[in-house]
Order: structure tokens, then sequence, then C-alpha cells
């Protein structure tokens, strides 16, 4: 169990890295390096999730081997747009999909607070970053998965995805890649959401580990 949920957390951590912040050459380099997506520890296990995982190997192979100013530009251009302005409306927090009037701070952060606060973990500012954000509830899990001693750690993980990242996140992979010119963010954002469902399904006890 404990590679299964190792691979989990080190997944998880790649993931919120990337959402984190807009790409940089080093990043790039690094992701490059690493052979991303093929690197991630769980394998995809239905026909949608392959596809996920090819779109986002596509789209590496997208980038420039050297991206220049112009290129850098677009890329932040891009991340500004899916996770600052609001420009695409697909906020990644939570809060926004699920509350009656889709606005940020509301029930959805403070359920998270309560179970970041549960596990430990307190947002580093909330105003900047609610609790209920994407990176967040990405880091969430990659800390739960690396702390799990008992098997009830699959019941709770299940019960998290259900009740809240599953619950949105699809609908913010499906705009983004619907609205953004970006193939590297735009595939980021599905394969995030089917790598999730790789976790999920089912209680992640099939989820095939790479090599």
């Amino acid at each position: 169990m404990k590679a299964l949920t190792d691979a989990i957390a080190e997944d998880a951590e790649t993931l919120a890295a990337l959402h984190d912040r807009e790409l940089t050459p080093a990043m790039i380099d690094a992701l490059r390096e690493a052979h991303f997506p093929a690197c991630l520890g769980l394998l995809p296990q239905t026909p949608q999730a392959v596809a996920a995982w090819q779109a986002m190997a596509a789209a590496m192979a997208k980038l420039p081997p050297m991206p220049g100013i112009a290129e850098l530009d677009e890329l932040a251009s891009e991340y500004a747009a899916i996770y600052l302005t609001g420009a695409y409306g697909a906020s990644p927090c939570e809060s926004v999909w699920t509350d009656e009037d889709h606005l940020t701070h509301q029930a959805a952060m403070f359920q998270w607070r309560d179970l970041h606060a549960a596990a430990g973990l307190v947002a580093t500012d909330w105003r900047q970053r609610p609790d209920d954000h994407l990176v967040l509830q990405l880091l969430h899990i990659a800390h739960l998965a690396r702390r799990t001693t008992t098997a009830n750690f699959w019941h709770d993980l299940a019960r998290v995805l259900d009740e809240h990242t599953l619950h949105w996140l699809p609908q913010f992979a499906a705009r983004v890649a619907a609205r953004s010119t970006s193939p590297f963010y735009g595939a980021l954002a599905v394969l995030t959401a089917a790598w999730l469902e790789t976790v999920r399904n089912p209680y992640c006890g099939n989820a095939a580990l790479s090599a």
C-alpha cells in the first residue's frame, strides 16, 4: 500500500506545482527530463484517462525547446486568464462552482478550512488563495497520502473527492479545455481531473503503478 500512497502523494504534488504558478524555462526543462506525464506514478485506467495522458504528452511536445520571451509571455497570459483574472470563467476555487451565486469565499472554503485543520494544515493567505483552491486541495490529498497508516485512508479520500474535488473539477477542466488557447493548460486541466478519477475508482484499489 505504501508504494501506491507514495505515488499518489508525488503525483498530487507535481500537479499542484503546475497549477500553482506559470511555466518557466526551468520548469519546462524539468518536465521534459522527467518525461511528463509518463512520469506520473498512476497509470490511466480508462479510455478517457488514456486520452488525457496522450493529450498532455502532445501538448508537451508542442512547447518550444528553448522558449523565448514571446512564448513565455503567451503562457503567462494564459495562466493569468485561468487562475488569476477569471477571464475564462473557470475559477480554480470550488466555491465558484458550488455556490448558488458563483461567488468565491463561500461555504466550500469554510468546509475545506475545517478539512485542512483536521489534517493539521492551514492556508498561508486565504485572501490570496482561499482554502478551497485547487492547488490546496491537491496538496491536501498529498498530505493525507504521505501520512496514511490505515485502510481508512481510501474511504476518507474517496469521500473528500466525491463531496468536493470531483464535484466541480470536471466542469473546470471542460471549460479550460474549451476556452484556453494554450494546449498545455487545456491538457493540464483535463489530465488533473482524469488523474483524480483514476485515484478515486474504485477507492484507489485498482490503480496501476508505472515502473
